[in-house]
C-alpha cells in the first residue's frame, strides 16, 4: 500500500509499505477523509514535542472498515467509522480519572504510531466509532476537532448568555464559534487577521470578526476567552481581554519554549481563571452523537480535498489563509475545492 512518511526534518515521502493485518481486538480501516491541522504542520518540521519519527501522519479521519481482528465486537467489515486517535493505556491514574488525553503511556495515531495518510491503517477497535446515519466521511473526519472543542467546553463555564472571544479562525476556532452559537452564547467575537476566515467565522455563528481585538466591542473584556491560534502575541493579548471573573481557555499549541507576560495582580484583582485544554479527553463519543445536528453547518469548513500523492502540496494549502480545512482522500487522484 501507499503511505506518507515524515522524518521530522521537513521530509515528506510517498512510500510503499506492507498492508497491515488486524491483531486481536483491532480493525483495519481504508481512510476516505483525513484532516490536516496545525499538529501535522508541527510534525513535519519536527517541532511537535511528542512526535516520534519516522511516522505516517493523519489523526483526524474517517473511513470504511476492511478487516476485523479476532475478539472484536460492535464493529464489522463495511462500517463507516471515525476514530479517536488517542490510544491510551486505560490503567494509569489519568485514564482512571477520565482524562485519557493525559495518559502516561499515550500512543496517538498519526503522532507516535502510524496514522491515516495511507491507503490502510490499523487501530484498536475500541477507538473506532460507527458514524451515525447520514454522516459521511467528510463530516466524520471533523468529529476529532469537534471533540477537542467539546472537551475544552467541559472545562469551562456554561456559555449560555456569556460573551465569548475567540482568537484564531482555523478549524478549531470556527468549530468553537458554531458550538458557542448552538449553546446560546451571548456575543461571539473573533480575532482573525485574514478576511476569508473572518467571513467564515461570521457564517458559523460569530457576531463580529476583526484583525485585532482593539477593533472589536470589548469595553470590559469577554467572560470566556478561547485562544485557538497558538501565536504568542495572541496569547498575551487574550490574557488582557478576560473580563472580571472570566475564563481563558488555552487551546492553541505553542512551542514548549514560548513565554508570555502574566501579571499576577491582574489574576488576583479580577479573580481570573486560566485553564488549558489538551486534545479531546473522553469527548469523542459525545462528538459522534452531536455531529448530525451540526453537520450542515460545519461541512463547508472543508474547502480543499487532495490525493495522497499531493500531501506536500496539501500542507502548503493548509498553511495558507485561503484554506479553512484541508482533507486528504487516499482513495482518489483528484483535487476538489469547495
Amino acid at each position: 500500500m501507499r503511505a506518507i512518511v515524515l522524518d521530522g526534518r521537513g521530509g515528506v515521502e510517498l512510500t510503499e509499505r506492507p498492508e497491515p493485518s488486524p491483531g486481536p481486538g483491532e480493525v483495519v480501516i481504508a481512510p476516505a477523509a483525513v484532516g490536516i491541522c496545525g499538529t501535522d504542520l508541527h510534525l513535519v518540521e519536527g517541532s511537535y514535542a511528542t512526535g516520534r519519527y519516522p511516522v505516517v501522519p493523519g489523526h483526524e479521519f474517517a473511513g470504511t472498515v476492511t478487516a476485523v481482528g479476532s475478539g472484536t465486537t460492535g464493529i464489522t467489515e463495511g462500517d463507516l467509522v471515525g476514530v479517536d486517535p488517542n490510544v491510551n493505556c486505560g490503567i494509569c491514574k489519568w485514564c482512571r480519572a477520565g482524562a485519557p488525553n493525559l495518559c502516561v503511556r499515550l500512543e496517538p495515531v498519526g503522532v507516535t504510531r502510524s496514522g491515516a495518510c495511507a491507503e490502510l491503517v490499523v487501530v484498536p477497535a475500541r477507538v473506532a466509532y460507527r458514524l451515525p446515519s447520514g454522516v459521511d466521511a467528510t463530516v466524520g473526519a471533523l468529529v476529532e476537532p469537534l471533540a477537542c472543542v467539546l472537551h475544552a467546553l467541559d472545562r469551562a463555564p456554561d456559555l449560555k448568555d456569556r460573551d465569548v472571544l475567540i482568537y484564531g479562525a482555523g478549524s478549531i476556532g470556527l468549530l468553537m464559534s458554531a458550538v458557542a452559537r448552538q449553546r446560546g452564547a451571548g456575543r461571539i467575537q473573533v480575532v482573525e487577521p485574514h478576511a476569508i476566515r473572518q467571513q467564515a467565522a461570521l457564517r458559523l455563528g460569530a457576531d463580529a470578526a476583526a484583525g485585532t481585538s482593539a477593533e472589536l466591542d470589548l469595553p470590559d473584556g469577554a467572560e470566556v476567552v478561547v485562544e485557538a491560534s497558538g501565536h504568542p502575541a495572541a496569547v498575551a493579548d487574550a490574557l488582557d481581554r478576560i473580563a472580571v471573573r472570566g475564563t481563558l481557555i488555552q487551546m492553541g499549541v505553542t512551542s514548549p519554549l514560548t513565554a508570555v507576560p502574566l501579571h499576577p495582580f491582574q489574576v488576583f484583582e479580577k479573580e481570573l481563571t486560566v485553564l488549558g485544554s489538551n486534545s479531546l479527553a473522553d469527548s469523542y463519543p459525545v462528538a459522534v452523537d452531536v455531529v448530525p445536528d451540526l453537520a450542515a453547518v460545519i461541512r463547508p469548513l472543508v474547502t480543499h480535498t487532495l490525493p495522497l500523492a499531493s500531501y506536500a502540496g496539501a500542507l502548503a494549502v493548509a498553511a495558507s489563509p485561503e484554506a479553512l480545512k484541508v482533507h486528504i482522500d487516499p482513495m482518489t487522484t483528484e483535487r476538489r475545492y469547495s
